[in-house]
């Protein structure tokens, strides 16, 4: 455990050297004020409540979470740097732990900034603030997600631009599992457990049960089972790959 807080510090600070963490700070408050405010009408719904707030989530990491997590391993390969990285004395799944849970906690500081809309509903109102608790944890296992399918797909690849692209697409299929139109085309070509299984691999599904306030341990153990496979596919992707 020492060693991987030590990695762990170690990644965080390096987001915060340079501008890239508060560019990326900067627009994702933007972006989710401007969401919040103008798209979810969030004073002419008049309730106190955030739904206007969660209800982007999905749609702001499909593009913030791959822009973190696309620099997690590519840059790495690009440079060389990782045959140093994994010469070092800590073993795969700390260095794969650590860089994940850096990126995480970064994308948990942004998400935390966001604590002046939790202030203004309290002050318009009496909202259920367990609700807005369950959003955002909901809100942050799910960014986890994105971010380990991210990181997976950046160790396959040395090009961040490439590493972005497919983990925007792959992230896209996740959430759009759910959807009718996608269900549809199942129904017509696979049996009914495959269309059940496919829905029940749906981002949306999971969170918005969340963001509402309801805490099942399926979608718990949804997000947490998600992150663990990545991670463990990222891990077996550097094995692979650390020979290139």
């Amino acid at each position: 455990m020492n060693l991987i807080m030590t990695l762990f510090l170690r990644e965080l600070r390096s987001y915060f050297v340079t501008p890239v963490a508060y560019v990326f700070i900067v627009i994702f408050l933007l972006l989710s004020g401007a969401f919040t405010f103008y798209l979810g009408e969030f004073f002419q719904r008049e309730q106190a409540d955030l739904e206007a707030f969660f209800i982007y989530h999905p749609w702001l990491y499909l593009f913030l979470v791959p822009a973190v997590s696309m620099r997690l391993w590519s840059e790495e390969r690009k440079s060389g740097s990782i045959e140093l990285l994994l010469t070092l004395p800590v073993t795969m799944w700390q260095t794969v732990a650590a860089k994940f849970l850096a990126a995480w906690s970064f994308i948990g500081i942004s998400l935390l900034l966001t604590f002046p809309l939790w202030l203004t509903v309290n002050y318009l109102g009496e909202p259920d603030n367990g609700v807005i608790f369950t959003g955002y944890l909901g809100s942050l296992l799910m960014s986890g997600s994105f971010l380990a399918i991210g990181a997976c797909l950046s160790a396959a690849t040395r090009s961040q631009a490439v590493a972005f692209i497919l983990s925007v697409v792959v992230c896209l299929l996740l959430l759009l599992a759910g959807f009718p139109m996608v269900l549809d085309f199942f129904r017509a070509i696979a049996p009914a457990g495959l269309v059940d299984a496919i829905a029940g691999l749906s981002f949306l599904t999971h969170y918005n049960a969340i963001a509402k306030g309801v805490i099942n341990l399926r979608d718990l153990i949804y997000f947490l089972l998600s992150i663990g496979f990545w991670l463990y596919a990222n891990a077996v992707v550097i094995d692979l790959k650390k020979a290139d």
